[in-house]
Order: C-alpha cells, then structure tokens, then sequence
C-alpha cells in the first residue's frame, strides 16, 4: 500500500512542485511528470533487487569515479596540450563509462564470495586442523551444544547450506517426528552461532555434480582437511573410504562410560523388581542397568551398594552390586 502512496507522489506531487518553482504552465507539469515517471521507474526497477547488491553496486561506481580521476590526474601530470585536448572531449564518456563498469562487475563478482570460503579456511586449514564440519544427524542430535559448552572441540565448526536447507524441509514436514527434527536443529544451529566458545559458520558451498548429500558433506570435508561430526554410521565407513576423520558421538559417549571395579562403592537409585527374588534395578545416567542383590525393600529409595562383578553383554553393560553393610555369602544372581 504504501509502495502505491509513493507513486501516486511521485506522479501527482511532482508537477506541482515543477509548476510552482520552474514554469507555471504546461511545460513545466510536463517536465514535472517525466520527473516523476523517471522516479518511478527507478523505483520499480530497484524492487528486485537486493540491498546489499545495490550498495555493492553504488561502492563499484564510486570506485570508478575514483579511477577516472586519477586518470586525470596521470593526463594532467603528463603535460602533452594534443592528449589535454582529447582527454576534456571524452572525459564524461570515460567518466560514464568506468562509473557504469565498476557498478556492473562488482555486482557480477558478488557470487564469487561465496568461493572465498574455501580459500579462507584452507588458510585455516594450513594453520590449524582443527576445523570441524557438522552433518544433519549430529545437529538433530544436539549433543554437540552440551560437547562444546564443556571445551572439550577446539577450533571452527562449519556447516554446509545445503544441510541448513535439508533442516528446513524437515521443519516444514508434514510428518509431527520430521518437524520436530527438523525444528529442534534450527534451534541448535541458532544456539551455536550464539557461542562464543566455538567459531561457527554455515559455508555456500556446494558441489553440482553431486546429487547425495552425504557424500557432499564428505568431499567438502576432504577439501578442507576437517573432520565430521556425526551420529551416522554411514558416514563413518563412507568417509573412512575416502581417509576423512569421523567424530562419532555415539562412540564418545560409549568410550566415556563411567568405569567401575569390582569392590567399589556406589550410590544406586532403585527403580524396580528385579528378576529374581529380592533383586532391586536402577540404571546409570548412561542408561547402564544396575543389579542390585537385596534391593527389593529399597525400590523408589537410593542405597548405598558395593559393587560385585560386571557382566558386558551385546545390548551393553550390567553391574551386580549388593546392598552395602550385608555379607555376599554367595555370587550374584543374574535379573
């Protein structure tokens, strides 16, 4: 609406203003409103485009300006009369036309700072190789907020556009688990680029030829020299084919595993019945199950327990303790 005021200023407004200041007839409402047309025109012409493009643009024309005066400068210094001459003839032509040149290239040469951002870290590459890219299943994750809040990741962490533009779809999912996904990884991205622990980016680079993004993340990674943080196992063996470093948090969180040895105390909430007669269940915060002998008359309480013996199993660890204070006079039942 207010875009329609504008012009209808323009139009009308204009030629008043002409009339009363320039000629008080029809010569100048004419002139006024050829003003006002060249006006509107410009400012439908400038609808599409971007804002930084047009400063990019202004700045490029200034710059031209700026050469054609010290091309003057140099013609003037130079002292020939027949080049003096020649020069003040085409002057405004030059002028014009370096003005014009700068504006064009500098607005056709902004795409090309997204290619900067490989030069750029392949600088921080060579100084440090610590720089981390981010794949979609480790933001969806969000453990990597809580890795990096504790310093344990130096260095930058990256992301791909295409990755931000994958999250997006999943956000606009119809599916409630998708949106969900996709919603809670905007939101991780939102809270790393608010650390100041971490240096992180999402990068404009992409690779046309290739249709999978797993296997663009993997190239872009192999560019840089960074390595992949990720939850996916597909990674882990596609980017061990191509000799790219995986960061897996499901192995960290698997290698940080509390340890615990046969005689050491512990303190156990028991959740539940075990198995077997007199046995109490509760679990680590990693989920580690914990056996606890005599536990039963302690279930929704936390005991004080020693730990007995631990049993690894495929589907993980289970520790057998017993409620401290009373004799192990016979091995540990197992649930």
């Amino acid at each position: 609406m207010i875009i329609w005021i504008f012009r209808g200023v323009a139009l009308i407004g204009t030629p008043l203003v002409t009339c009363l200041t320039v000629s008080r007839d029809l010569k100048g409402v004419v002139f006024g409103l050829l003003i006002g047309l060249v006006i509107v025109g410009i400012e439908y012409a400038f609808e599409n485009i971007s804002l930084f493009s047009l400063i990019i643009g202004i700045i490029g024309a200034v710059v031209g300006v700026i050469i054609a005066k010290l091309l003057d400068y140099t013609v003037f210094h130079i002292g020939n009369a027949s080049l003096d001459h020649v020069w003040n003839i085409y002057n405004p032509v030059i002028r014009y036309a370096l003005a014009l040149l700068g504006m064009v290239v500098s607005v056709k040469k902004i795409p090309e700072l997204d290619d900067l951002d490989k030069n750029i870290l392949s600088v921080g590459k060579r100084a440090s190789k610590n720089m981390k890219v981010l794949d979609l299943s480790a933001i969806v994750d969000g453990r990597v907020l809580d890795i990096c809040d504790t310093h344990f990741i130096t260095g930058g962490m990256i992301t791909p556009r295409f990755v931000v533009q994958e999250l997006h779809a999943l956000a606009e999912a119809n599916e409630p688990i998708a949106r969900a996904k996709g919603r809670r990884g905007l939101d991780i991205l939102a809270r790393l680029q608010e650390s100041r622990d971490i240096p992180f980016r999402v990068i404009d680079r992409d690779i046309k030829d290739l249709t999978d993004n797993q296997i663009k993340l993997i190239t872009i990674a192999k560019e840089l020299g960074a390595s992949i943080i990720t939850i996916d196992f597909n990674i882990n063996k596609l980017a061990a084919l191509e000799n790219v470093t995986v960061l897996n948090i499901n192995d960290l969180t698997i290698a940080l595993k509390p340890v615990v040895l046969p005689g050491e105390d512990m303190s156990v909430f028991v959740m539940k019945e075990g198995k077997e007669k007199e046995q109490g269940v509760g679990y680590l915060d990693d989920g580690t199950m914990i056996v606890v002998e005599d536990g039963s008359d302690f279930i929704g309480k936390k005991v004080d327990a020693v730990v007995q013996s631990i049993l690894q199993t495929s589907q993980g660890r289970i520790i057998f303790t017993r409620v401290k204070g009373k004799a192990a006079h016979q091995g540990p039942k197992q649930p």
